[in-house]
C-alpha cells in the first residue's frame, strides 16, 4: 500500500510465468471515490486477487466507482465485464479504445485488410497472408474479449490532482495518469523495470500505419520530463528509478536502431528478410510481435532521413542514405 497527499493506493499484483513476470492493476482511493486502474487478465488469478486486495482493505467490488483503462490490450481490460456486472461501474478509455474495445465491426474490418496490405508490401509473402487468417493471432481481436458497456471518453476529472497524458506507441490509445504533488506516474506498459516494452504496428484512428517506435520515445521523453518519483507499471516491480530507467530505454531505442542500418548495408533489404534474420525462429512463432519491432525501427530510421525506400512489384525494399 503507498499513501500520500490523502491518496491511498493498493496494487493487485498477480504473478506470471512468462518474461513479464507480473500482471498488475491497482486500487486508488480518494476522499469518496474508489478507482480501479486497469483491470488485468479475465482469469480467476486476477479476479482473486482483485477480491482479496479489495477484502484486504475492508471494501467490496461495489465500492469501486470508476474504472480507468491505460490501453485496450486484453491483459489490462480482462476483468471489466465481471466487475461491471455485479454493478453498474461508469469504464473510461481514449476516445480510441471505444471502437477496438466493443468490438466496432467497421473498425474490425479495416484492420484485418491493413495488415494483409502491410506484410504484402514488407515482402512477408504467402506466410503473412496465413498470419493475418489464424483467429490466434494478435491481428484478429476475438469477439469473446469484448467489452460489453459503454465505454466513455476519458476526461481530467476522474482522479482529483492528476493530469491524463497521452503516451501513445505500445498501443495508439495508451494513457498515463500523473499526480504532480505525490510525482506517481501510472504509466501501462510504457516502462517496466526488468524489460523494454514492445512498441506495436497498429491502424490509427483512419487507418494509417502508427509510427510506433517514434511514438515511444516521444512518450518517454514526455514522461521523463515529469520527474516522476514512482512508477506504477503495468508489468514487474513498481518502478523507483524511474527516471535513470526511462533515459536508458531511450537511450537503447536508438542502439538498436543502428544495428539496422549495418543489416541493411550487407543487403537485407526488405522487412520480412531483416525479422527472419534478427528473430529466426520468433519469425514465426512471435510474428506479430517481431514485424512489429522491424517495422517501427524502419520508419523511425526513414523519418530521421537514415533509409529510404522503393516499392518494386509491390514490396518495400530499404536502402541507407
Amino acid at each position: 500500500m503507498f499513501i500520500k497527499n490523502n491518496m491511498e493506493v493498493y496494487p493487485v499484483i498477480v504473478p506470471t510465468s512468462n518474461k513479464l513476470g507480473s500482471i498488475n492493476f491497482f486500487l486508488v482511493k480518494q476522499a469518496n471515490s474508489l478507482t480501479l486502474i486497469d483491470a488485468g487478465l479475465n482469469n480467476d488469478d486476477c479476479w482473486n486477487a482483485l477480491q482479496m486486495t479489495l477484502n484486504d482493505h475492508n471494501y467490496s467490488l461495489t465500492d469501486i466507482t470508476t474504472i480507468l483503462l491505460t490501453h485496450n490490450h486484453i491483459d489490462h481490460i480482462g476483468l471489466v465485464n465481471r466487475a461491471v456486472a455485479t454493478h453498474s461501474i461508469p469504464v473510461y478509455a481514449h476516445p480510441y479504445a471505444k471502437l477496438v474495445l466493443n468490438r466496432d465491426p467497421e473498425y474490425m474490418k479495416m484492420r484485418i485488410e491493413f495488415f494483409r496490405k502491410l506484410y504484402q508490401e514488407m515482402g512477408c509473402g504467402v506466410f503473412g497472408e496465413k498470419q493475418v487468417a489464424d483467429l490466434r493471432n494478435p491481428i484478429i481481436l476475438k469477439e469473446n474479449k469484448k467489452i460489453d458497456c459503454e465505454i466513455q471518453e476519458i476526461t481530467h476529472n476522474h482522479l482529483l490532482g492528476f493530469d491524463i497524458i497521452e503516451i501513445p506507441g505500445h498501443a495508439p490509445d495508451q494513457l498515463a495518469f500523473y499526480h504532480k504533488e505525490c510525482k506517481w506516474l501510472f504509466a501501462g506498459d510504457l516502462v517496466m523495470e526488468h524489460i523494454p516494452s514492445n512498441a506495436m504496428v497498429e491502424p490509427d484512428f483512419d487507418g494509417t500505419r502508427t509510427k510506433s517506435l517514434l511514438q515511444q520515445k516521444q512518450s518517454l521523453e514526455k514522461c521523463l520530463s515529469l520527474q516522476a518519483e514512482l512508477v506504477f507499471s503495468g508489468h514487474g516491480s513498481i518502478i523507483e528509478n524511474a527516471i535513470d530507467l526511462m533515459k536508458e530505454r531511450i537511450k537503447e531505442i536508438d542502439e538498436k536502431a543502428k544495428k539496422y542500418i549495418n543489416l541493411i548495408k550487407l543487403g537485407m533489404s526488405t522487412a520480412s528478410e531483416l525479422a527472419q534474420w534478427l528473430y529466426r525462429e520468433k519469425y514465426e512463432k512471435q510474428f506479430f510481435n517481431t514485424m512489429s519491432k522491424i517495422i517501427g525501427t524502419l520508419d523511425y530510421l526513414e523519418i530521421q532521413g537514415k533509409i529510404s525506400k522503393e516499392m518494386k512489384k509491390g514490396i518495400w525494399y530499404y536502402y541507407c542514405n
